[in-house]
């Protein structure tokens, strides 16, 4: 059975057609149910856009089934997620995810529902991810890494039910089991950052909790050699991303094949992703530095608080 899709959409019209139409040039689109989340308008000023887009759902066709769930308040992108990914597994084992931001290649649903049935019974995949950053180096046809990404995702039930939702519980753990770099890309992209700004309200990611939680397991995502999706929402439109050149890759119109490699995380691949991020951005780097030493001075104080309540020492 195919994986349904969840995709989740609020304002923009203009990406969300683009993002469906891709998804029903795929040859397995009608084959396969369509739920779509609608988050309701923040204020006033929104609410003939989210209209618009509400008017665009109701309309869609080309799938198996199309099912909308339209809330009439603004719940936030990482509580609709959460939410929404949860309530469809409670009905299907694996689930497809978008936003309304991702452009897939024709070969997209075809590589997810392979990899979804060929990885379904591997205790250490926990998700299969379509996107790869414009690596300039040859890479492997498909190769796992440690933790999670959100990108053009999939997952199923035993993968999500890893999730934690406490984003202090995990930037503690990090620090005290001496992951901080690691989690970092070797000190190359700025995931403690992250992870520390969402425990401080700063971001409302849930993609960071979703990477953690799985990155401390130990569980390994799939990827592809090249994208099978362009994120169209670097242009400044997205709630949480404003214009980007550095993870911009174009769609692969090809099939990607699955299986034949080992099921451990390919250091060279991780290798070539740190090295791109250190030699694309320094500032990047920069803040990961940030996230490090935040996680240092936290350390000590974390140490003390476990001590003084009596569970150590």
């Amino acid at each position: 059975m195919l994986a349904p899709i969840v995709l989740f959409v609020y304002n923009r019209l203009d990406h969300t057609r683009l993002t469906v139409e891709a998804l029903a040039n795929n040859g397995l689109a009608s084959e396969t149910d369509l739920y779509v989340f609608a988050d309701g308008p923040k204020n006033r000023s929104d609410v003939h856009s989210v209209e618009e887009v509400g008017r665009f759902i109701e309309q869609i066709d080309g799938f198996k089934r199309v099912a909308v769930k339209a809330s009439a308040e603004n719940n936030g992108l990482a509580n609709s997620i959460v939410a929404g990914v949860s309530s469809v597994l409670l009905e299907h084992d694996s689930v497809i995810v978008l936003e309304d931001d991702i452009v897939t290649s024709p070969y997209f649903l075809t590589y997810m529902n392979e990899a979804l049935e060929l990885y379904r019974n591997q205790p250490k995949v926990v998700s299969i991810h379509a996107y790869t950053p414009p690596i300039d180096s040859d890479l492997p046809e498909t190769f796992f890494l440690r933790g999670a990404d959100c990108w053009g995702w999939a997952t199923w039930r035993h993968g999500w039910a890893h999730f934690r939702h406490d984003a202090n519980l995990l930037f503690e753990e990090l620090v005290d089991r001496n992951l901080g770099h690691a989690f970092d890309l070797d000190g190359a992209y700025p995931y403690m950052r992250m992870l520390a700004d969402n425990a401080a309200g700063k971001n409302d990611s849930w993609a960071i909790r979703w990477h953690a939680s799985t990155f401390l397991k130990g569980l390994l995502t799939l990827h592809p050699c090249n994208s099978l999706v362009q994120n169209i929402g670097l242009d400044g439109s997205g709630t949480h991303c404003g214009s980007d050149s550095l993870h911009q890759s174009s769609c692969v119109n090809r099939r990607v094949h699955v299986g034949g490699i080992e099921i451990e995380e390919d250091w060279k691949v991780r290798e070539e992703f740190s090295r791109h991020y250190r030699l694309s951005s320094p500032e990047i780097s920069i803040r990961s530095r940030l996230g490090q030493m935040l996680g240092r001075l936290i350390a000590p104080l974390r140490s003390k608080r476990v001590s003084s309540s009596g569970l150590e020492g």
